[in-house]
């Protein structure tokens, strides 16, 4: 197809490609339908990209007669190996959600309703934000809700493999999750008195690997957009599941939702003693041992850097046989934002719980050497400054130590 020209007015403005759904935006300009909701609903953006017009209306109008004269064109250039696009599904409106939400009620035809609307939320952006706007939401936290609270006594029409979630509590949180809820949507979930929260949690204690999953990741969107302040009165058994969760390692997405919740919540009340009490510290070590990519531990790093401001996580971390050792191992390997966090942790153990043998300990570790080394090389003014005070606070012990090559004796703070 690459000898063919194609008219220019078949492409996309934005992805340069040929149109499979031409739509209309309000300012007249038509796009094809997946990039232009990527643009609106992904990338958040209020403009058209061709004019740059603030959109008065995300309402996406169909360009028919552009649709057929590109199919007729792919039919005509068959024979070249143009390929004909077939036509898109119409999309669904608002009477047609409500009726579905209605019938899903029935137990009978909940099943098939539910996978109907996990239907129509797969097929494009437009079709989600209808199910958002026909009072979907609200019906599938209810589903979950009721589901979880069924299934916390009784496995009363649960699946075969062990779990008490029921099937269709099990489709209404895939669903939500796969909705990719807008902030309202979030904020609506997140301020329903904690009770989508403690279902949540019901599930990732009793959930099957999948539902577990849902579960982490909404809660995970939940509380992007949730009022800090809630955080505080957080149940010691949120952080439970959450670092059982970790501890599973039940999926790479549900780990970063796990660890971004904790990086999220401990900062708040007494959140980081309840991470501490719930044994995150020799899980996030573990994980810092076994993982070596970048996001993973820096988020890993942010977390002990949160629980060891308090004397249980600092005591926990130093009660790890491999806790100050994968921690200074840490700096100068992964990023600057991991060396920042990894000092920061040292120094926390430096000014609060610096005894004589855990000041021995970071000699023999050669923690005392990277932290030398931090000062030779580019590292980040904040973290040079945190290295010089750590390596000050413990200079009569350390700076005449044959455990300090000579290369790095030399930087040393006087």
């Amino acid at each position: 197809m690459g000898e063919i020209e194609v008219p220019p007015f078949f492409l996309c403005p934005i992805s340069f490609e040929i149109m499979k759904d031409p739509v209309i935006v309000c300012t007249g300009i038509t796009y094809d339908r997946e990039s232009i909701e990527k643009w609106i609903f992904s990338w958040k953006n209020n403009t058209c990209p061709l004019t740059k017009q603030v959109l008065s209306t995300t309402d996406l109008t169909p360009n028919h007669t552009l649709r057929r004269l590109i199919q007729s064109w792919c039919t005509l250039n068959a024979s070249n190996g143009v390929e004909r696009f077939p036509t898109p599904k119409p999309a669904v409106n608002k009477a047609q959600i409500v009726k579905l939400l209605n019938d899903a009620k029935s137990p009978h035809s909940q099943m098939k309703c539910l996978r109907r609307l996990k239907s129509i939320a797969s097929t494009n952006e437009t079709n989600k934000r209808c199910l958002e706007s026909a009072g979907a939401i609200d019906f599938l936290a209810s589903l979950v809700n009721f589901s979880s609270e069924s299934s916390n006594g009784s496995t009363l029409d649960s699946d075969d493999d062990g779990f008490g979630f029921t099937r269709a509590g099990d489709e209404a949180l895939s669903i939500l999750h796969n909705l990719q809820l807008s902030e309202t949507g979030l904020k609506s979930l997140a301020g329903k008195n904690g009770e989508l929260i403690e279902s949540l949690m019901r599930i990732m204690k009793s959930g099957n690997y999948e539902s577990r999953t849902y579960a982490v990741l909404l809660l995970k969107s939940m509380f992007e957009v949730a009022d800090p302040t809630k955080f505080i009165s957080l149940k010691p058994e949120f952080f439970v599941e959450i670092v059982q969760v970790l501890n599973d390692q039940i999926s790479g997405k549900a780990s970063k939702a796990a660890l971004q919740l904790l990086v999220t919540t401990c900062p708040w009340g007494r959140n980081r003693v309840k991470a501490v009490e719930a044994g995150a510290a020799p899980v996030l070590v573990e994980l810092l041992l076994d993982t070596a990519e970048k996001r993973d531990c820096e988020m890993i790093l942010a977390v002990l850097d949160q629980i060891c401001q308090c004397a249980e996580g600092r005591a926990e971390l130093l009660k790890h046989g491999a806790g100050l050792a994968v921690v200074s191992k840490k700096i100068l390997r992964v990023s600057k934002v991991a060396s920042e966090r990894a000092v920061s942790i040292l120094l926390s153990i430096s000014r609060f719980s610096a005894t004589p043998i855990v000041v021995q300990e970071m000699l023999r570790l050669g923690v005392v050497a990277k932290l030398c080394l931090v000062l030779q090389v580019d590292s980040g003014v904040k973290t040079k400054e945190k290295a010089r005070e750590i390596l000050k606070s413990h200079s009569r012990v350390w700076k005449s130590s044959s455990c300090i090559p000579m290369a790095l004796i030399s930087s040393y703070p006087s």
